[in-house]
């Protein structure tokens, strides 16, 4: 089954259908942190460094980083960040911007093989993007909409992924290093939205054999308890094939969806990452006071 590659200078992550699930950390973008925002256009990057840490230890194999702020020098930010990024962790990174000259000015200074975030199925984002991805040997985020927009038949944006993977191929690219968004509507506002995905997604695994990322958290914007379906969602995607997503990896009932469906779809070997998340540390102790009390009996 497809595997896509991507590396850090010293860890190596690799997308698949076989393999536990990929949680991409989310929380460095400025795009509706205004605080965060503001600090990176003052050139204050302590919060992307606290927010680059914290999501590794929760648990994230890699972290997307995005610099898009208004009437900033996105270009130079967005290789700060990185470069910043990597020296306090050493996970892989998607690179994330819409701006040509930003994802070059990311590239330059990254360490490994990064995941570039995006490209879409009109011919202008195609033309500016591929040459620059093949130029790095990067892997690239499509999503699946073109100049008409974002269609609600899954067929259409079916096309629209194929149109993609067959246009890097002709730039190089392998359909390995093509991770396919169907784009996850919100469902509060489109009753299909799931549904739509669902079906998207089992044709990309079983016709393109591509793999596939989402932003996750898009699914349940403006609903209350928005992680729980976030998660059931994740969940529900995983066993359609979905193999990454872009998603905090900061909130339990999300990561535990995640872990749990690995541990169904058989992506979990033996259970044994299950098993470290769900332990009773306190069983272990227990155990050894009841042995090391039978023994002071004897």
């Amino acid at each position: 089954m497809t595997e896509t590659i991507l590396s850090s200078a010293t860890k190596e992550v690799v997308i698949g259908f076989n393999r536990p699930f990929v949680m991409i950390g989310e929380r460095i973008n400025p795009t509706g942190r205004k605080l965060l925002a503001a600090e990176m256009k003052e050139g204050d990057f302590s919060r992307v460094e606290a927010d680059a840490i914290a999501q590794v230890a929760a648990g994230a194999q890699m972290l997307d980083v995005n610099a898009g702020i208004p009437l900033a020098d996105e270009p130079a930010l967005l290789a700060k960040a990185i470069k910043l990024v990597q020296s306090v962790t050493d996970v892989p990174l998607s690179i994330d911007s819409s701006i040509i000259d930003a994802l070059e000015a990311g590239m330059a200074v990254y360490q490994g093989k990064p995941l570039i975030n995006s490209v879409t199925g009109e011919d202008e984002s195609l033309e500016r993007v591929l040459p620059l991805v093949a130029k790095h040997g990067a892997a690239v985020v499509a999503i699946s909409n073109d100049e008409t927009g974002i269609s609600e038949d899954p067929d259409v944006r079916f096309e629209v992924a194929k149109k993609i993977v067959n246009r890097a191929s002709d730039h190089g690219i392998a359909a390995c290093d093509v991770v396919v968004d169907p784009l996850v509507m919100p469902i509060g506002a489109m009753g299909t939205a799931g549904r739509q995905v669902f079906a998207l997604l089992r044709r990309l695994k079983e016709e393109l054999g591509v793999n596939t990322t989402c932003g996750a958290s898009n699914v349940s914007f403006g609903l209350p308890n928005r992680h729980a379906i976030t998660g059931n969602f994740l969940s529900m995607a995983i066993a359609n094939g979905m193999t990454s997503a872009i998603m905090s990896p900061l909130h339990d009932e999300v990561k535990s969806a995640i872990k749990a469906a690995d541990v169904l779809m058989g992506n979990d070997q033996d259970c044994a990452a299950w098993i470290t998340a769900n332990r009773d540390p306190n069983a272990a102790q227990g155990a050894r006071a009841n042995r090391t009390g039978r023994r002071r009996r004897a």
